[in-house]
């Protein structure tokens, strides 16, 4: 591995475990500690249609995760109270998710957590370094969900 691939794996790596760590004790000091970092993200996919509500496939898809995971994740959430199941109404087999009153709070707080934490990183930065990291993470999450797609695919 050259020195470019070593530094950028080293970073990579890091990266991803500092964010996991800073939101894992966000999560812990916060008055919701009885939710994963899964969990918040599961309900940050179901508030983005909030009024309509979302299936258990669009979670699913969003999140690139199987049917039968979300199905048992969302269900612990209705017992928690994070979230409600309601029958559609012209469809009676069809059954959409919506975040309770208490789901909205903690999702608000963990958006707080995102924008917070995207205002610091760019804090200092000019313009054209924020295009820049922009364009490189951009291009990153295409790579990696251009592999997502063809493992599924096997």
């Amino acid at each position: 591995m050259d020195l470019f691939s070593r530094e950028l794996n080293g970073l990579l790596a890091d990266t991803f475990r500092s964010i996991l760590k800073i939101e894992e004790q966000a999560v812990r000091n916060s008055e919701q500690s009885d939710l994963s970092i899964n969990e918040l993200h599961l309900l940050e996919a179901v508030a983005k249609d909030k009024d309509k509500g979302r299936t258990i496939s669009d979670i699913a898809l969003d999140m690139n995760i199987t049917l039968p995971s979300v199905t048992v994740a969302i269900n612990k959430l209705a017992k928690k109270g994070y979230v409600e199941k309601i029958k559609s109404e012209n469809d009676g087999r069809r059954v959409f998710v919506k975040l309770t009153r208490l789901g909205h709070k903690v999702n608000a707080g963990h958006q707080y957590f995102h924008e917070n934490m995207v205002r610091n990183v760019a804090a200092g930065m000019t313009e054209e370094e924020k295009e820049i990291l922009v364009r490189g993470i951009t291009k990153l999450n295409e790579f990696f969900k251009k592999r997502l797609e063809a493992r599924n695919k096997k």
